[in-house]
């Protein structure tokens, strides 16, 4: 058990810290979102001794994952948490005001209450593959918006748009390439890269961003924590007689990953012989176009994290039918 609990409420360029005392009393702090402000969060818990505690955030973006990595390193018991989680918390203890302190407050209560879970941090592998998965991706919408541009761009423009578009392309050649090779040379992500290719309709970017999310399976206890991460679980709105909703996606997890499914999903319901067989039984059953999709996505999580848990290739004849 923690005697101290820190709330951080993170930004792109600041922290906002709350530390809960053992007698419930609070001090606070802001500090710089890079190493400096660190070290100075770091020296502000020496002072209130302080240096053992459960620290808590959000998964907000990347933003986290910095600070979060750095105060592993210092020994102390890192919490990340959904953000939905904390907002519902807030709604259960009425808070009315939103500021960053009040956040930041709210989620060392957070973590004084409901100790949540250890954050497990990723491997320097993954941590560097998930950093090019995520740049391909920025390099990627870049590229998109500016053909946009490009095809009504008046002429003083048109060849800045041009030689961008060039830039861009070598751009995603290079760290396309940049992420086969680091895949190749780490033994354990190769291996990995092999069992997922086995499965029909993924294909090399999706493999990597699958890699980037699931590749330490010790993090989920199963498949369907699996997809949940991906807030591809699905949610139901029902109450009593009258309150019957349709059943949709929850969409509380990583949206990237669900970005970078949906088109694998697309392709597995059209292109495969297993997806086709899926596709046609959902069909079948009453299910809309729209639902098969989401299903097939939250199928794709499912067969990735069993073809990586038994280490075993992926078998059409157990799935689709």
């Amino acid at each position: 058990m923690h005697k101290f609990h820190l709330g951080i409420d993170v930004a792109t360029a600041k922290l906002d810290c709350t530390l809960r005392l053992p007698n419930g009393k609070y001090r606070s702090k802001v500090v710089e979102n890079n190493p400096k402000g660190f070290e100075a969060l770091i020296d502000w818990l020496t002072k209130h001794e302080a240096t053992i505690a459960h620290v808590c955030m959000e998964a907000t973006g990347v933003y986290w994952e910095a600070v979060a990595e750095y105060l592993a390193t210092q020994g102390m018991t890192i919490s990340v948490v959904n953000p939905v989680q904390i907002k519902a918390f807030g709604a259960s203890h009425l808070v009315r005001t939103k500021t960053d302190r009040v956040d930041a407050q709210l989620i060392a209560n957070f973590c004084f209450e409901r100790r949540p879970a250890p954050w497990q941090a990723p491997s320097p592998s993954e941590q560097a593959l998930r950093a090019m998965v995520l740049r391909l991706d920025a390099l990627q919408t870049m590229r998109t918006q500016e053909s946009n541009r490009l095809e009504v761009a008046r002429d003083a423009v048109r060849e800045g748009i041009v030689n961008h578009v060039a830039w861009l392309d070598t751009e995603i050649e290079a760290l396309a390439k940049l992420i086969r090779n680091h895949i190749n040379d780490d033994p354990t992500l190769r291996d990995k890269h092999a069992l997922l290719d086995s499965i029909p309709g993924l294909g090399e970017r999706t493999i990597a961003t699958l890699l980037a999310y699931y590749a330490d399976l010790d993090r989920f206890a199963n498949a369907r924590q699996a997809a949940a991460f991906a807030g591809l679980d699905t949610r139901y709105h029902e109450s009593g007689s009258s309150v019957k909703g349709k059943p949709c996606l929850s969409k509380i997890g990583h949206s990237f990953l669900r970005k970078a499914l949906y088109m694998p999903a697309m392709v597995a319901l059209y292109k495969t012989g297993w997806g086709k067989r899926f596709r046609e039984r959902l069909a079948a059953a009453g299910k809309p176009p729209k639902l098969i999709i989401g299903a097939m996505m939250r199928k794709l999580v499912h067969v990735a994290f069993g073809v990586l848990k038994s280490g075993k290739n992926f078998d059409p004849s157990l799935h689709g039918c």
